[in-house]
Parts: C-alpha cells; structure tokens; sequence
C-alpha cells in the first residue's frame, strides 16, 4: 500500500510523506513510521503528536485534524482503511 501524507502545523508549514507500508490502515502505518502519537480513548485514537509535533487540547485549545482527500474525514485515523492514490492530512486546528 501506499499513499500520500502531508502534516500542516501551527504556523501553516507543510511537511509532505509519501508513505509505503505492509499496513492496511492509515494510523497503523503512520504509527509504525513514528510519525504518529496518541492515546486510546472510548471514542478510538485521540492523536496528540504528529512528526514530532505536540497538540493537546486542555493545554494548548489546539487538536489534530485529520482530512481524506481534502475533506475533514468522517471516521478516525485508526479506523480509516488506506486506499491506494488517496492523500491524507493531519492539520493542527484550534
């Protein structure tokens, strides 16, 4: 599998990956890279790093977002199956 994975930070810089993995979903493979951090939660993963970055919602009222193809995504980034071509984003929101 692989796809592409771009990572937007506070300040707006954008880091872009492209990610090859054995995996077949996006933050399993993304974890395995190390490019992914987060705790597990009654409601999945709740992402608190990402590429080393540090968002946390009680200390700093920013979260990671994450997009599918352009579009806020509609299920988690540990649930969400890669497919083949698409782009993935995590952007750091407040």
């Amino acid at each position: 599998n692989y796809f592409d994975f771009s990572v937007t930070d506070a300040e707006g810089t954008v880091y872009n990956f492209h990610v090859h993995t054995d995996k077949t979903i996006v933050g399993e493979a993304l974890e395995e890279l190390g490019l992914l951090e987060g705790t597990e939660g009654e409601f999945g993963l709740y992402v608190n790093r990402v590429n080393g970055i540090y968002a946390q919602y009680e200390e700093t009222g920013t979260y990671w977002a994450f997009y599918v193809n352009g579009e806020y995504a509609s299920a988690g980034i540990d649930m969400t199956e890669i497919s083949e071509g698409s782009s993935y984003e995590m952007r750091i929101e407040k």
